[in-house]
């Protein structure tokens, strides 16, 4: 009932569309950008319940507070308290590996202002515990949640991100001016 009131609201009621080819696999990392807004959170969510999946997410520890920081734990979300410096990508990836399922949400921007270098996290953690990431984009202008292309992380992170931001070159975010893929030498 709750994936079809999801589909309803997200399709029907808010004009979504989904273009998604790629296969979501029992682990794995959604890497998930541009993130401007927090809308980004409701669309998400929105669709990944609308077709009957769920997944962990990060999230900054300022917003598990109560009553909504209960109802965030319940729906996957892990508070990060980002002005310590912890092994999360080594415990993630720890964790990814000991589960039979594990699937992780993450916007490698890290927040919703502009950020001119991404986080390497999500990298990392899909690195360490040999996931594939899968690239979703939340493309506003066109109302279109997409997912086109899956990256198995080569060790060559320069590399990858290159690949990585050229994917997401073609996305629009909620706030454009909030949204930019960083420009790795090669």
């Amino acid at each position: 009932m709750l994936k079809s009131i999801c589909k309803t609201i997200l399709h029907r009621w808010l004009g979504w569309r989904v273009e998604v080819t790629e296969q979501t696999p029992n682990k794995c990392i959604i890497c998930v950008a541009p993130h401007t807004s927090n809308w980004d959170f409701i669309i998400g969510e929105l669709y990944y319940t609308s077709i009957g999946l769920t997944s962990n997410f990060l999230m900054k520890k300022e917003w598990f507070f109560w009553p909504f920081g209960r109802l965030l734990k319940r729906i996957g979300g892990i508070p990060v308290e980002r002005s310590k410096h912890t092994s999360m990508t080594d415990q993630l990836a720890q964790k990814a590996k000991e589960s039979s399922h594990f699937s992780l949400a993450i916007t490698p921007e890290g927040t919703r202002s502009l950020a001119k270098q991404w986080k390497r996290g999500f990298y990392f953690i899909a690195l360490k515990a040999q996931l594939p990431i899968l690239l979703y984009a939340i493309d506003y202008p066109n109302k279109r949640i997409v997912c086109t292309k899956t990256l198995n992380p080569s060790g060559n992170v320069d590399a990858d991100m290159r690949i990585i931001m050229e994917y997401y070159r073609q996305f629009e975010g909620k706030h454009p001016e909030k949204f930019a893929v960083e420009e790795i030498a090669q």
